[in-house]
């Protein structure tokens, strides 16, 4: 018991403590900052009529904005809570916008309520053109939004569909929606890159999961995205597909995605196709990262790269996350299912890729992964599974 009675006081007191501190901070009104509270939490100020602009405690702090918040050995993660704040904080990753150098002429605004042709946008993020993708809305730019466009202070943005922008940009405005904006802005990225692509992408216009590795593809490789139904073939993605003719096409899905018969119909127009796919979108995304075809493809068969890692219900977290498959260690985007369990087949992906050593671990390959989302997305027991398994291993040898 008087150990008991001492710790008992020992709190008692501490409540006292900090009692008397929130009084005195409550009464000491010049000395406080607006928007702080106790612990470094942010609060929203009080409005007043005489504010003109907003004070800096208003502005979003790096977590709203899902900069890297969280990193172990070889994974770091962009934790936003929705697909806006993760896209501000990987484009502020990408382009850290502390110099002229480092920031982007442009931006790309693409529409919460349309992946399809987000996802086609972020063939804007490939060379030469390199515009980060932020999500915006019909009538309302999002707060992260703001904030990111504030410090990247871009001169330009290619506007997709019914996003709304800020002002204060020079605007392109790509109209449409669907497979008909996809099919316009591989016309746009004809034009900007200055000629036709090397390959182009169909991806299943009703299963957004198969379709999210095409994002990660497209702003690395300057590929076009464009789009079939199950069944048909749109006619926006038919026209595109003859303005180039000879140019090879991959279909990215399984026939429960894309059908034969449209594969045929595509193959009519083009003949050199061919599917790349798995039967789910776990397996999907590895049969992209693992495919080589001449030029096309990611051909991660070994150790030594980069990787994304995002949630296989979230295609605006693809969005999101396109400009690290276009940067830094420049990795395709691999896909989990599950908020706490990492899929046997990415499990067994990562494993076969795993780096190691036999002498010297200063000489050996090394991998790393971004992961996209907050804990609600892919929590911290998964991130360090995929920590473990992206992490270098002695093999083999003298130890």
């Amino acid at each position: 018991m008087p150990g008991a009675l001492k710790w008992l006081t020992a709190l008692v007191l501490i409540a006292v403590v900090f009692i008397v501190a929130a009084i005195v901070g409550g009464s000491n009104e010049g000395s406080s900052i607006p928007g702080a509270a106790p612990g470094g939490e942010q609060t929203t100020p009080t409005a007043t009529a005489e504010a003109t602009t907003p004070e800096p405690a208003e502005t979003e702090s790096p977590e709203e904005l899902g900069y890297p918040e969280f990193a172990t050995n070889n994974t770091t993660r962009v934790g936003g809570a929705d697909p806006a704040s993760s896209a501000a904080g990987v484009a502020l990753a990408v382009f850290p916008s502390q110099t002229p150098e480092q920031r982007p002429e442009a931006v790309v605004l693409v529409d919460e309520d349309d992946w399809q042709s987000a996802i086609a946008a972020s063939v804007l993020m490939a060379e030469p053109v390199r515009a980060p993708l932020l999500v915006s809305k019909p009538g309302e730019v999002p707060d992260a939004t703001e904030e990111a466009i504030g410090a990247l202070d871009p001169t330009k943005a290619f506007v997709i569909g019914e996003a709304d922008s800020p002002g204060g940009l020079r605007t392109t405005r790509i109209h449409g929606a669907g497979p008909a904006a996809a099919a316009t802005i591989a016309k746009v990225r004809d034009k900007l890159l200055g000629g036709p692509p090397k390959q182009v992408v169909v991806a299943p216009a009703s299963k957004p999961a198969f379709a999210m590795p095409a994002a990660a593809w497209a702003a690395r490789s300057g590929d076009p995205v464009l789009y079939a139904d199950a069944e048909s073939l749109p006619k926006a993605t038919a026209a595109a597909l003859r303005r180039h003719p000879e140019v090879p096409v991959y279909v990215l899905g399984p026939s429960s995605a894309i059908s034969s018969s449209v594969v045929r119909r595509i193959a009519a127009i083009d003949p050199r196709v061919r599917r790349v796919s798995g039967e789910d979108p776990v397996s999907n995304a590895i049969a992209l990262a693992r495919y080589s075809d001449g030029g096309f493809g990611w051909n991660v068969n070994d150790p030594g790269h980069g990787f994304v890692v995002a949630r296989s219900d979230s295609p605006l977290d693809a969005v999101a996350a396109a400009p690290l498959s276009a940067s830094g260690t420049w990795g395709p985007l691999l896909l989990t299912d599950s908020a706490d369990t990492l899929p046997a087949a990415l499990r067994e992906y990562l494993l076969d890729v795993k780096p190691g050593y036999t002498t010297d671990p200063t000489r050996a390959f090394y991998n790393h992964v971004w992961v996209i989302g907050d804990q609600d997305a892919i929590d911290v027991t998964q991130q360090s599974e995929i920590d473990e398994l992206a992490e270098l291993a002695k093999i083999g040898g003298e130890r």
